[in-house]
């Protein structure tokens, strides 16, 4: 399924540090979130190589969308009812326990900035429950496909998406404190993959203001978010 939607679009996904991903038992992976469609880079990246199927966590709402509920059923999605909540923190607790990657955006929304966005603890919160360590993963050259906010570019583009491991974060501390522990490794990777990535225009609205993008900031990003737009 994910090979398909690869191919569809011609894009070439290179993939960084997939060795730091467990051979087996359970682990979190911490992904940022800039695109609609970055998971299924990296379930291409990890279940190509490694044979192992992502349990990703999604909004039940997602559902409503045929296609969406399609892809959710295929890659075994956990939902996420945010009106009951706990339920599916439970469920990706037990996941973990009988040895199941489970994947998490933890910033708990899209990054219209393309910057890591402050972290909320459900990540580190089921790493601490279920005794299993944390992974930070970054996906960069997707938010070129399907960004929030801006123009989406559908088709064959050839577009090179990069997917990048980091060394495993061990279950330690309090909850917040390892939420600050893992925003820090996520920053330190995401700028190492930007360095990789090669050239970003000036101006372009895929790039981070912070390199010279037309990307909102930050603190632009989540003002719009709060707005609702």
């Amino acid at each position: 399924m994910f090979r398909g939607v690869n191919a569809f679009g011609g894009h070439r996904t290179v993939r960084v540090g997939r060795e730091r991903l467990p051979a087996e038992g359970g682990a979190v992976l911490a992904i940022n979130h800039t695109s609609y469609v970055d998971f299924t880079y990296l379930g291409i990246s990890v279940r190509d190589v490694d044979r192992r199927l992502i349990r990703f966590m999604g909004k039940v709402e997602l559902r409503r969308n045929p296609v969406v509920r399609w892809l959710m059923w295929g890659c075994r999605v956990i939902p996420v009812d945010r009106s009951a909540g706990h339920d599916a923190y439970l469920a990706a607790v037990e996941e973990l326990r009988t040895g199941e990657v489970v994947g998490i955006y933890p910033e708990a929304t899209i990054s219209r900035s393309y910057e890591i966005k402050r972290l909320k603890t459900g990540a580190a919160r089921m790493a601490l429950e279920a005794d299993v360590p944390i992974v930070p993963c970054i996906v960069w050259g997707s938010q070129r496909i399907a960004p929030k906010g801006a123009a989406k570019h559908w088709g064959r583009t050839g577009t090179p998406v990069m997917v990048a491991l980091g060394e495993p974060v061990p279950p330690a501390g309090t909850p917040e404190q390892l939420t600050e522990t893992l925003h820090a490794a996520m920053n330190a990777l995401l700028h190492e993959v930007q360095d990789a990535y090669g050239d970003h225009p000036a101006g372009a609205d895929w790039v981070p203001a912070r390199l010279g993008g037309s990307a909102p900031t930050l603190a632009e990003a989540d003002a719009l978010d709060a707005a609702g737009h």
